[in-house]
């Protein structure tokens, strides 16, 4: 897409922002390990949520892994996830209404997220949003996982806008540290992780959720950072 001076862009985590996936990914773990042997628990995919499946796996107590089996296990519970996630996704309350309110006042759409695409489509199909982002950045993009900022610069190049005239709305703090790190506005969602560990990690703002969300506000905050 052909860059711009002038226009903004906000990028979206996925999980925990625009769709509420937390019980699903962790039904999709459990079953997962089930099928396979791992010792996963919904209280170790918790505590771990926002990281890429690679991490989530290193950290998995007793197991050594090859990166071709990482690569087999996180595929393998992707399919999973699909399988249960299927008719049950929906936007969480004031989403729609805030994408539509960016999209009037003229800033650019992007998903940015740890999640393997298939799974970011799945949601987009669902969510009738087909057509309403101008990049898609997925774990197939990416080889650092967050709080490394390479997931939200490769939403932002693809979307032709710089990181500094980006905002990343967010739930994880992992999520917080990487937008920071690429230089972009970071809004903190309490979707996930309580507002003090957001704010902890350089959130700009912290909000409960979208509900209701002042966007025109949103604006004329970032454009006082940028004259």
């Amino acid at each position: 897409m052909p860059s711009s001076d002038r226009a903004w862009l906000a990028i979206f985590d996925h999980d925990g922002v625009l769709v509420d996936t937390l019980k699903l990914h962790q039904s999709a773990w459990v079953e997962y390990g089930r099928r396979s042997g791992l010792a996963i628990t919904a209280e170790f995919i918790h505590q771990t949520f926002g990281m890429t499946n690679p991490s989530i796996l290193r950290l998995l107590p007793g197991e050594t892994m090859s990166e071709d089996e990482m690569a087999r296990h996180s595929a393998r519970k992707e399919e999973c996830y699909r399988e249960i996630a299927e008719g049950k996704i929906a936007l969480m309350d004031g989403v729609r209404e805030v994408l539509d309110a960016l999209t009037d006042c003229g800033v650019r759409l992007a998903i940015g997220s740890s999640g393997v695409r298939a799974n970011l489509e799945l949601t987009v199909r669902e969510c009738g949003l087909d057509g309403r982002f101008a990049a898609i950045a997925a774990l197939e993009d990416i080889t650092r996982g967050k709080p490394d900022p390479q997931v939200f610069l490769v939403a932002s190049a693809r979307s032709g806008i710089e990181p500094a005239r980006s905002i990343v709305f967010e739930d994880a703090p992992v999520g917080i540290q990487a937008a920071k790190a690429a230089g972009m506005y970071a809004v903190g969602l309490t979707t996930s992780h309580p507002a003090r560990a957001l704010w902890d990690v350089g959130a700009d703002e912290v909000i409960e959720n979208l509900v209701g969300y002042d966007v025109p506000s949103l604006i004329g905050r970032i454009k006082d950072r940028h004259p």
